[in-house]
This record gives structure tokens, C-alpha cells and sequence, in this order.
């Protein structure tokens, strides 16, 4: 009797620097049903109002000036762009593809003179890109899972004026501890991995605070609900229960 052993559809795993990770990812990065990004853009259109009534508050006047931390294919850039007209936006992302899908989604708002994009890699480059310096915000949102949190609050200091505001999320440990960022490359179905650590929201404000940050308000976490399932898209389903998602803002120590 011929024993037939059951073949793994699994795919298999290949790990790749971040920046080669992202640049294969570029291509179906807005399209391939990445669930986690649903949610962080839900939940970033309530943690930006808030960012914005910070920075209204008299003590920043406009026009703005912001960077978008780990811009990706512009998802937050876009919105960025639409505060106030005179506002401008820097885009910083290590991945050269993932930027060239930005610089296409938001070409108008490039040709305005508004926008500007570059490759900047914080693991690699001591000195920030000039156009990136005293901002009056950051937002840097599912970024952090791919560096030290050490690295990513003194960058991000690095970047903000005294008293400027960043509002950082990203993947909960508990959904770290389970999976990572990635996705499955349509040209091999190998699924692709670039460098990932689970942060727990101890250790993101732990690094905050050494790095002269303050967190404005309690960190926020978000596990899925089913009934989240038809929002989120199917892939969210076998995350039921699990908290996936924690956000928050926090204020640079110093004075204007």
C-alpha cells in the first residue's frame, strides 16, 4: 500500500532587508488586502485631528511643516498634504520603489512645490536630509517594528523642533509575538519578510521618555472584533480577539 504524505501549501518564507522587502512590496503594497493597513488608516483619521489641535493651540503657527517618518506609497502623505494649503510635506521611506509609487499617487502636490520625497535609511545615515530638519510634526505610522525603538525616537528628535508633536503607531507585540510584516510575492509566491521586532508598548514609551519624549495621553491599543471582519477584509477574520494595532501621541521636550 502506497502511504501518500500530504503536501504543505504553506508558502515559503524568504527573509530580505527592509529595503528589499519593501521595494519587491511597492508594486502590491496598496492592493494585496494588508488588513493591518486598513485598520491603522481608520484609526489614524482620529489621531490626526487630535495631532492638528495640538499644533493649533497657539504655540505653532501655520504653515506647517511636516514629515511622514516611513511615507511608504503615500497613504498618509496624501492626507498630510490636504492640512491647510501652505503647508508642505517631506516624505522619508528606505525603499527607493515604494517612494516612486508615491511620487506618481501625489504628482500634483509634487509639482506644486509642496511635497518632497527621499530615500533616507535612519539604520544607515547619521545625518538627516536638510528639507527633513525642524519639522513641526511627524507622523510615522506601522514604522517602528522595523528599527530599534532607540534608533527611531532619536531620529525622529532629530527631525522635530522643540516642542513638535509625533504620532507613531504600529503592530501590537501580541500580533508581533504571531506574525510580522510581509506578504506574498505574486511572481514566485514566496512569502517575503524584511527585518521585524515586536515592540511592546512598554518599551516604545520607555524609549520615548530616554529620548526626551512625552506621551500626551494613554497609548491606545485595537484587537479585532468579527464585526470588524467586512471593513478590515477577510484576512482579518482569524486575528479575531487578538489586539493588533496600538497608536499614540507624544510631545518633543524643549521649548519653542
Amino acid at each position: 500500500m502506497t502511504t501518500i504524505i500530504p503536501q504543505s501549501t504553506a508558502p515559503t518564507v524568504r527573509y530580505l532587508s527592509t529595503t528589499q522587502a519593501y521595494d519587491l512590496w511597492a508594486a502590491v503594497y496598496d492592493t494585496d488586502g494588508n488588513f493591518l493597513q486598513a485598520l491603522d488608516t481608520l484609526e489614524v483619521k482620529s489621531l490626526l485631528p487630535r495631532m492638528l489641535d495640538m499644533l493649533n493651540d497657539g504655540s505653532c503657527p501655520q504653515p506647517w511643516k511636516f514629515v511622514d517618518l516611513g511615507c511608504g506609497t503615500g497613504r498618509n502623505t496624501a492626507a498630510l498634504l490636504e492640512v491647510g494649503k501652505a503647508s508642505t510635506v517631506v516624505g522619508l521611506d528606505v525603499s527607493p520603489g515604494m517612494l516612486e509609487v508615491a511620487k506618481k499617487r501625489l504628482q500634483r502636490f509634487h509639482a506644486e512645490g509642496r511635497l518632497r520625497l527621499e530615500v533616507f535609511d535612519m539604520l544607515q545615515e547619521s545625518s538627516l536630509p536638510e528639507s527633513a530638519r525642524l519639522a513641526d510634526a511627524v507622523v510615522s505610522t506601522l514604522v517602528i517594528e522595523h528599527v530599534p525603538a532607540d534608533i527611531f525616537f532619536a531620529t525622529a528628535g532629530k527631525i522635530l523642533k522643540p516642542s513638535g508633536i509625533l504620532l507613531l503607531t504600529n503592530m501590537h507585540s501580541e500580533m508581533g509575538k504571531i506574525s510580522q510584516a510581509g506578504f506574498i510575492d505574486p511572481k514566485t509566491g514566496e512569502k517575503i519578510r524584511p527585518t521585524s521586532y515586536a515592540h511592546t508598548t512598554e518599551e516604545v514609551e520607555a524609549a520615548a521618555l530616554s529620548n526626551g519624549f512625552e506621551l500626551l495621553s494613554p497609548m491606545e491599543e485595537r484587537a479585532v472584533d468579527p464585526s470588524m471582519v467586512t471593513v478590515l477584509g477577510e484576512r482579518s477574520r482569524k486575528w479575531a480577539g487578538v489586539t493588533v494595532w496600538f497608536g499614540g501621541i507624544f510631545r518633543k521636550g524643549g521649548s519653542m
